[in-house]
């Protein structure tokens, strides 16, 4: 999806923390070699590290000019806003990166290459507009076809949006790369598909064939890994975010679930609404368990905990009260390490091939 190999300035503008710039800390932690500089004015002349504690010294800059300054030759928005808008005091920086020549990445609902202004300046310097929520191309219908794959479906479900599913779907991949599993992750959100170079943002996709892309996403996995690692959205008790973790469930029809929570959150996240209390975690396992039922069953393994709240003595402590809550290992797989969690999976591999791989339920 990033095409050419390039030399990132993220835009953060005023949001270069770890709950507004999700997909600016996605990309820094996971594709640091990327990024030549980070853009919040409120924050230049720090590090990317000081500020959300990865990135090293990676340099947090003033403006445009500063991060061309540093060797950037594309612009990414890190940062996807509620309501999926281009913020009115980005879009001077989108402007001035086009005119530079510079590709610009974003993530947002609204697509720039649908901006009349931005597509006229890109098109005037060359520079190329990359949407990477748009949604993929054909309309697929789901048809229960991932249950019947040999290799065995992981899917991240979260007790509310933005919790961490993604960290711990590349996580747990890593793990199980390490143990020399063949693991592939499916992502299925903006920040993902940066990561990853391919797949397709879930919440994009028209509703009636969510679950058919997830489907295919899985199908075209399982071609080349035993395990395959879908990165979760949303979440079932979400008034506004149920509707994609269903076409999770549903299009991926997984064997094996993973709990993700943020530590310490009491309440789901809901813009100018009324606050709605977050599920206890059997709650959330029991309500993933049940709906996963309705086409293939599918058993939960682990818990991934994130505890960026709290001190490493708490965050020790929340892991070993879930695990002794649920039955399950749990971990923080950023703090912690995922190794418990992939041992978790591969013990669900083992006995997926003793029992005869496909065709569940």
């Amino acid at each position: 999806m990033l095409g050419r190999s390039r030399r990132l300035a993220l835009l953060a503008e005023h949001s270069f923390d770890l709950r507004d710039a999700k997909t600016a800390v996605g990309v820094l932690r996971y594709r640091s070699h990327t990024v030549a500089a980070v853009i919040d004015s409120t924050r230049a002349g720090r590090t990317a590290q000081q500020c959300v504690g990865v990135g090293g010294r990676i340099p947090v800059v003033a403006d445009l000019e500063a991060a061309a300054r540093a060797g950037a030759d594309s612009l990414l928005l890190g940062v996807a806003p509620q309501g999926g808008g281009l913020p009115e005091r980005w879009r001077p920086v989108v402007v001035a990166a086009l005119e530079r020549g510079m590709d610009v990445i974003s993530g947002l609902h609204v697509f720039l290459g649908d901006d009349p202004e931005l597509s006229r300046l890109a098109g005037a310097s060359g520079a190329s507009l990359l949407d990477v929520r748009r949604p993929p191309q054909g309309r697929p219908i789901a048809a229960r076809r991932a249950a019947g794959l040999e290799a065995l479906g992981v899917l991240t479900v979260g007790s509310d949006c933005n919790v961490g599913k993604m960290t711990a779907t590349i996580e747990l991949e890593r793990a199980l790369r390490a143990a020399g599993a063949r693991a592939a992750f499916v992502a299925t959100g903006q920040t993902g598909i940066m990561i990853a170079d391919g797949g397709a943002a879930i919440d994009a996709v028209a509703c009636d064939f969510a679950a058919g892309v997830v489907e295919r996403l899985v199908l075209e996995a399982a071609r080349d890994a035993d395990i395959v690692l879908v990165e979760g959205q949303g979440a079932l008790h979400h008034p506004g975010y149920s509707g994609v973790a269903l076409a999770l469930l549903h299009g991926a029809c997984p064997g094996a679930l993973v709990l993700c929570h943020w530590e310490g959150r009491r309440e789901l996240r809901i813009a100018d609404a009324a606050p709605f209390p977050v599920p206890a975690l059997g709650e959330v396992r029991a309500a993933a368990e049940q709906a996963a039922a309705w086409l293939a069953p599918a058993a939960t393994v682990g818990v991934a905990l994130n505890t960026v709240d709290l001190d490493e003595s708490a965050a020790r402590a929340a892991c070993a009260h879930a695990a002794r809550d649920l039955g399950l290992a749990a971990t923080d797989p950023v703090r912690f390490g995922a190794s418990p969690l992939a041992d978790a999976v591969l013990a669900a591999w083992e006995r997926r091939k003793t029992n005869g791989g496909g065709g569940r339920g």
